[in-house]
């Protein structure tokens, strides 16, 4: 068990406790939607989706229901996993992709190129189907409320709201700007924190999919008009191709890292990246939080397995990789044995040779779930379907038009995905539960530390989560929060990496952590302060 009075790092919370159910999420709302489900008799997956549709309504900057989904979750003693991204619209055709990468290196993230058919909604209809227990329309309730009667904005989300809407008004088209700003703009302007904000067509939106389920968005009134609208505008969308859209269940990644089972989701998302840096990490020792000897470690292991991510994390079904192979003790030998005391650019390995929001539930029974959804960039690609509330998300833009990767785009090709629920459990078992950090690219960056904050280091979860953070960038530039010491940054400097204080917070990503102990069914929950987070308890 942790030291809950832990002195280690000085942490501006301490961890929540509680028996009966918990919900742990970036926005308080949210966390209380997700809790009045279990108690009014629902479990953790109907506590999950109650919290996950409301934080589309609380935090439209980061999510909404046009994206995509993954969980991982305990079920009967076993974990499971859930992938639902989107693939390419069949009317994306390869010549126009061809004539995009004379142009250019990457879909424009501000139209219908970079929108992948959203898998979201349908994942929420498959985690419901096979283990929830209450209706969509208990399960939507809270969001509806919210939507439809508004609430306080709060002040993280009203910081993103204001710095993304320039983006959204500098590149979005004449016709899909109007629509945005009428959909997420109080006159043209985003809401200050503490401001009432109301969605009166998300509102609708919900109560369509609360009275006539999740496939309304693929094969129903809502698909028709997302269709019509793709149409209108040029777009590749079609009604065939939501109607084709469903989920997959998949087997978990995992790894043993010194004792303590590690679980993250197999390609096409950047789980792999985690597994592969901590497998790296795992014959060295690690005592004291900011060595510099230390981080240059962890730094140089996670770009190794970055560099392999770029190359080999792809869609499954076009990319034949089995990912088992980057997890190989020989190849992982291979990359560790590369590492020096100073700071290199890394290639990727040779196989042959050897703005999202995460959330997690607990309930009293035993169910636990890892659970997360994006638009991506802000708010997605700033396409919203017209009275629907809906924005469109850009996953697409993680696709290189680089003709000899293994994110090339395609028709029915998924990109390369950097949304990661992660799952853990502690030696022989006594501690389990779901644990993640969001943020684009520091998803792996955020496993990898706050893991082995807790393993290496002993902090306990809010510790963990609270303790400054690294983001490495591209070659040998790192980011640092401000609570680092400049000598730490300066003997970092002497090895080589291009260190830099990173002053905008949102940078180093936002996790939540639920853990139970198995002996006493003690619930374990923690929420980090750089989002407006919190662990809602019964």
């Amino acid at each position: 068990m942790f030291d809950f009075n832990s002195k280690k790092f000085s942490s501006q919370r301490r961890v929540v406790l509680g028996r009966r159910g918990m919900v742990a999420a970036t926005q308080p709302l949210a966390a209380s939607s997700g809790l009045r489900m279990i108690q009014s008799g629902g479990n953790a997956y109907d506590a999950a989706l109650a919290c996950a549709a409301a934080l589309t309504v609380v935090e439209p900057t980061s999510n909404g229901l046009g994206g995509d989904c993954f969980a991982l979750f305990s079920r009967d003693g076993e974990i499971k996993g859930m992938n639902s991204s989107g693939w390419l619209p069949e009317d994306f055709n390869r010549s126009e992709i061809d004539n995009l990468s004379r142009k250019k290196d990457q879909l424009d993230p501000y139209s219908w190129e970079a929108v992948t058919i959203p898998g979201q909604l349908a994942g929420w209809k498959y985690l419901k189907d096979e283990y929830g227990s209450l209706s969509w329309q208990e399960i939507l309730k809270p969001a509806i409320e919210l939507a439809e009667k508004g609430f306080p904005v709060s002040p993280v989300v009203a910081e993103c709201w204001n710095k993304e809407l320039n983006d959204y008004k500098d590149n979005l088209s004449r016709d899909h700007l109007q629509t945005f700003l009428e959909t997420f703009t109080v006159e043209g302007r985003a809401p200050a924190a503490g401001e009432i904000w109301k969605c009166q067509d998300q509102a609708r939106t919900l109560k369509i999919l609360a009275d006539e389920g999740m496939r309304c968005f693929y094969e129903g009134r809502l698909a028709e008009r997302i269709a019509a609208h793709s149409s209108r505008t040029e777009g590749y969308i079609s009604e065939d191709d939501l109607e084709k859209f469903s989920p997959n269940p998949v087997d978990p990644l995992s790894i043993d890292y010194r004792g303590h089972k590690i679980y993250e989701l197999p390609p096409n998302g950047q789980g792999l990246i985690a597994l592969q840096s901590l497998k790296i990490l795992q014959d060295y020792g690690f005592d004291c939080v900011n060595d510099p000897a230390e981080v240059h470690l962890q730094i140089e292991a996670l770009k190794r397995a970055f560099a392999d991510g770029e190359k080999y994390i792809a869609d499954p079904e076009f990319f034949g990789l089995n990912p088992e192979k980057l997890l190989d003790d020989d190849y992982i030998d291979d990359k560790r044995k590369n590492i020096t005391d100073s700071a290199q650019i890394p290639r990727p390995g040779n196989i042959d040779k050897g703005g999202t929001v995460y959330l997690a539930a607990a309930d009293h029974s035993g169910n636990m779930i890892s659970f997360i959804q994006s638009n991506y960039k802000g708010f997605g690609s700033g396409i919203v379907i017209p009275g629907t509330g809906i924005a469109l998300h850009n996953r697409g833009c993680n696709f290189t038009l680089d003709k000899k990767s293994a994110n090339y785009p395609e028709p029915g090709k998924k990109p390369y995905h950097t949304i990661i629920p992660g799952f853990y459990s502690s030696p022989a078992g006594s501690l389990q539960g779901p644990f993640g950090v969001m943020g684009g690219f520091m998803q792996p960056q955020g496993h990898l530390q706050v893991l082995q904050k807790m393993i290496d280091y002993d902090l306990n979860p809010q510790e963990a989560l609270d303790a400054p953070r690294w983001c490495w960038q591209d070659d040998n530039h790192v980011l640092f929060e401000p609570e680092f010491d400049h000598d730490i940054l300066n003997k970092l400097a002497k090895r080589g990496h291009e260190v830099e204080y990173g002053l905008d917070r949102s940078v180093f990503g936002r996790g939540q952590i639920i853990f139970k102990d198995m002996a006493d069914n003690t619930l374990i929950g923690a929420a980090e302060s750089r989002a407006d987070g919190q662990v809602a308890v019964y």
